[in-house]
């Protein structure tokens, strides 16, 4: 969070300028600034001895021990999410209910080569946008017969999930303002899990089968 490169002296914090009455008018920019012995840790220090005494902030050790749970598996975790977003962009691009799909491993991709430049081989994301044909009421019906997918706003979790912003994240928007934000009417964004990848695909293959009928 600190680079130790801020000047908390600049007129706008006088919390660490001015004496601090729990530190006996203890000045922690005098103290701790950019000219004290140990460069500019006035931050770390006064959110050490004042924010961590005074309001515990700081995660419970059970909170801490579900972090490290998680992050243990994480690389595991994002390289299926890579793998399983590559296969499914791939399959929904040549699916017969979609107008257009969006994701940098697609070799259509205006940033494709980039990603091939920047971005580990094959590890291009986990989140997935694609048009479906029949535009937003085709969007709505088609997520309301996802069966394995949930539909909710967040991206990176370990299952697959599904929005349809336009008719939600977007919806106070004016479908003019909507789109200049580069939300169409007919577009789901999709982040994908770490289920097994034919799993995935069945779930959007019986739901296409679902809205067609």
């Amino acid at each position: 969070m600190d680079s130790g490169k801020f000047p908390w002296n600049n007129g706008h914090f006088p919390i660490f300028t001015e004496p601090s009455p729990g530190y006996h008018g203890l000045k922690f920019w005098d103290v701790f600034g950019s000219q004290s012995q140990f460069g500019n840790i006035a931050f770390i220090i006064r959110a050490r001895v004042e924010q961590l005494r005074d309001i515990g902030a700081a995660l419970s050790p059970f909170n801490a021990f579900l972090f490290l749970q998680g992050l243990e598996t994480l690389s595991l975790r994002a390289e299926r999410t890579c793998q399983n977003s590559l296969a499914f962009a791939q399959w929904l691009s040549k699916s017969s209910g979609v107008s257009w799909v969006v994701y940098p491993g697609l070799v259509n991709h205006p940033a494709h080569s980039n990603a091939n430049k920047y971005l580990r081989a094959n590890h291009y994301g986990g989140i997935v946008t694609f048009g479906i044909k029949g535009g937003r009421e085709a969007g709505k019906k088609f997520i309301n017969n996802l069966e394995l997918t949930s539909l909710l706003a967040n991206v990176g979790d370990a299952k697959t999930l599904i929005i349809h912003p336009a008719s939600t994240t977007h919806l106070q928007l004016s479908e003019e303002e909507q789109r200049s934000a580069g939300v169409a009417p007919e577009m789901l964004r999709v982040s994908v899990g770490i289920e097994h990848i034919d799993d995935i695909i069945a779930d959007f293959a019986q739901a296409f089968q679902a809205i067609a009928n």
